[in-house]
C-alpha cells in the first residue's frame, strides 16, 4: 500500500509507491493504470513546485496526459511527455536535495524500448524526493528528530539542606 505524505508548504498530498505495484499494475490493466499514475505524478510534482515557488516541476498534469493519450497517435507529443517528466522529475530531486535523478535522455529511450523498467526508474526517483521533504499524513506533523548521542543530557539529582539528596519512594532510611 503506498504511504501518503503531505507536501510541505500546501495541503495537498503525495505518495510513496512501491516501484514494482506501478510496474505490475500497469501490466495488469494494459497501461490504464499508468494514465492514471501519470496524472497524479505530474500533480504531485506540480504542486511540489508551487510550494518551492517554481514552475520547473510542471504546470498542467492535464496536459501530460494528454500527451500521453491523444497524442501518442502522433507520436511526438507523448516522447516529449516522457522526456520532460523525467526533467520534472529531476528539479523535484535537485530542489528536494534528494540527488540528481536520473538523465531524462536515458529514460526517455528506456521508456521506448523497455517501459516497466523506466516506469520503475521514475517511481524509485521520485520516493526518494517525498522520502526528503514529505511530512508524513499520519502524523500531520514531521518525523520526530532523534537526540543527539553524541551530548547527552544527564538529569542531575536535585540536592536538599545538608548536601544528602532527597529520599525517593522505596527508599529506606539510613540509620
Amino acid at each position: 500500500m503506498a504511504t501518503q505524505v503531505q507536501i510541505p508548504g500546501t495541503t495537498q498530498t503525495a505518495k510513496i509507491r512501491h516501484p514494482l505495484a506501478v510496474v505490475g499494475l500497469s501490466i495488469v490493466t494494459f497501461g490504464v493504470y499508468m494514465i492514471f499514475w501519470w496524472y497524479f505524478v505530474n500533480r504531485e510534482m506540480r504542486d511540489y513546485g508551487q510550494a518551492n515557488g517554481t514552475d520547473e516541476c510542471g504546470t498542467s498534469p492535464g496536459k501530460s496526459v494528454l500527451a500521453i493519450t491523444l497524442g501518442a497517435l502522433v507520436i511526438i507529443p507523448a516522447l516529449m511527455s516522457y522526456f520532460k517528466g523525467f526533467k520534472r522529475m529531476n528539479a523535484a530531486s535537485r530542489i528536494s536535495g534528494a540527488g540528481d535523478g536520473f538523465d531524462p535522455g536515458l529514460g526517455l529511450l528506456i521508456w521506448l524500448f523497455v517501459s516497466p523498467i523506466a516506469l520503475y526508474i521514475f517511481q524509485m526517483n521520485l520516493n526518494k524526493v517525498w522520502e526528503k521533504s514529505g511530512v508524513p499524513e499520519a502524523l500531520g506533523q514531521p518525523a520526530p528528530v532523534a537526540a543527539d548521542p553524541v551530548a547527552p543530557t544527564p538529569e542531575t539529582p536535585q540536592v536538599a539542606e545538608g548536601g544528602v539528596p532527597p529520599a525517593t519512594p522505596g527508599d529506606t532510611p539510613a540509620v
